[in-house]
């Protein structure tokens, strides 16, 4: 079983109430092959919601204690991301998930780049705390844009 990021999915669940849907997931989920979480929507979120991005590091050190989330007004959401991010986790276990397909760049999502926590656009490389605490706990987490390799 994989798990799918729902943005993936063609589900409306980001901060701005749109979707990145991938078709070639889309599928997946039709076959009955994924299932599509929303880390974010799990640890409380509605949508739409207020950007947010880590400030001070990456998922790894927003773990660690040393680093948060900020939406754009100023608050502070780290609780929340941990709370989808352990969600997300004990989902993989229950499934016995192969492999997790998240959206890039997201604060939660992101495998390999995320924006930098100045509210400029600008990405760093990077974990979310839902991929890093995927990987910490041994599950193979990729995104959307290098699946298929």
């Amino acid at each position: 079983m994989i798990l799918v990021s729902s943005c993936l999915a063609g589900m409306k669940v980001r901060y701005n109430g749109t979707d990145c849907l991938d078709e070639t997931i889309q599928k997946l989920l039709n076959e009955n092959k994924a299932i599509a979480v929303c880390p974010e929507l799990l640890g409380g979120f509605s949508t739409p919601r207020e950007p947010a991005e880590i400030i001070g590091g990456n998922g790894e050190d927003v773990l660690a204690g040393t680093a948060k989330v900020l939406d754009r007004s100023g608050t502070d959401v780290t609780d929340m991301y941990l709370k989808g991010a352990y969600f997300t986790l004990a989902k993989a276990q229950e499934v016995s998930a192969t492999m997790v397909v998240l959206k890039e760049n997201s604060p939660s999502c992101g495998s390999s780049m995320i924006y930098n926590g100045e509210f400029k656009g600008k990405k760093i490389a990077g974990n979310g705390v839902t991929t890093a605490l995927l990987r910490k706990n041994g599950i193979k987490v990729t995104s959307e844009e290098n699946w298929l390799l």
